[in-house]
Formats: structure tokens, C-alpha cells, sequence
């Protein structure tokens, strides 16, 4: 059984791990186990199949003068990553659903962190502590994911004992 669920994102996947409590028997403590991955496939796609032009910026008028424009290039990238964390909380939201889980453990990128933030606060329960920290963990292995989290305090660590 899961009671924390830890999610680690950045802009091209997202990471779900739960905090598996030990069997019975065993002396260790809380497991990490990755659950599932989920891929942005806008971020994954080349430049030259997401714009009609590869470069931005900029066209040659007449008299070789260089006339600079804005495609909003950065507002449409935004837009897609506002949308890459609705389909990041809606799996939160069945994942909770499916599994008790009363603690959110966040692990992101400053900018989708700050995509993710608003929406969490407005459709998580109120009874699911939420955690944040702004960091890229994404391509750790999950051992070091749980030790960088168990340095930084935010997962538990407890050696079950025998007797």
C-alpha cells in the first residue's frame, strides 16, 4: 500500500513513484517503485514538425534591411506545457483515486512547477499534504531519486524491527 505518491517532472515526461511500505518480515524500510511514465509528445517533436519555419524573428525586406517580428513562439510553448500538467494532475487525481495516498511529494522544473501549482491547489482534497521542490530529477535512476529526497528530508526513513 501506497500512502505517499512522488512525482517527478519535466518538460518532455512526468515520473510517478510510490513510497511502498516492507513487507511484513522484512528489516528495510519504505520502497520507492516507479508506477508509471507519461510522455509529452509536443516537447519530444522536432522544431521544424511543430513550426511551419525552423527560425523565428526575423525577414528580409527590401534594401537587405532585416525587419524583426514576434511569432509567439513562447506563448504557444507555454500553452502546450499548461496542458502537458491538466493531463499531469488528472492522472494525480486517478491515481489517488485508486490508490489511498495522503501525501503529494512534487519534484519539478521552476517553470512547470509553476504551470502545475495553481491547479493542484484548486483540485486536490484538502486532506493531501502537498510537498514542492523545484528541481530536474528526471533522468536519476529511482535509488537516487530516494536518496536525494531522503537528504533533503521530504520521505521517511524507518527500519522496521523483529520481535
Amino acid at each position: 500500500m501506497s500512502k505517499c505518491l512522488v512525482i517527478i517532472v519535466n518538460k518532455t515526461k512526468a515520473r510517478f513513484l510510490a513510497l511502498m511500505d516492507p513487507q511484513p518480515l522484512e528489516q528495510s524500510g519504505p520502497e520507492l517503485v516507479e508506477q508509471q511514465e507519461i510522455l509529452n509528445p509536443v516537447q519530444r517533436q522536432a522544431s521544424r514538425e511543430l513550426w511551419a519555419n525552423t527560425k523565428s524573428g526575423g525577414n528580409r525586406g527590401s534594401a537587405r534591411q532585416v525587419h524583426g517580428y514576434d511569432d509567439h513562439r513562447q506563448s504557444h510553448l507555454d500553452e502546450f506545457d499548461r496542458r502537458f500538467a491538466q493531463v499531469i494532475i488528472a492522472e494525480i487525481l486517478n491515481f489517488s483515486q485508486s490508490h489511498p495516498t495522503r501525501r503529494l511529494i512534487l519534484v519539478a522544473e521552476p517553470q512547470i512547477l509553476g504551470h502545475l501549482r495553481p491547479i493542484l491547489t484548486t483540485t486536490l482534497p484538502k486532506s493531501m499534504v502537498t510537498q514542492e521542490l523545484a528541481k530536474d530529477l528526471c533522468k536519476l535512476p529511482v535509488s537516487e531519486i530516494y536518496s536525494y529526497l531522503l537528504n533533503k528530508h521530504l520521505l521517511p526513513w524507518q527500519v522496521k524491527q523483529i520481535g
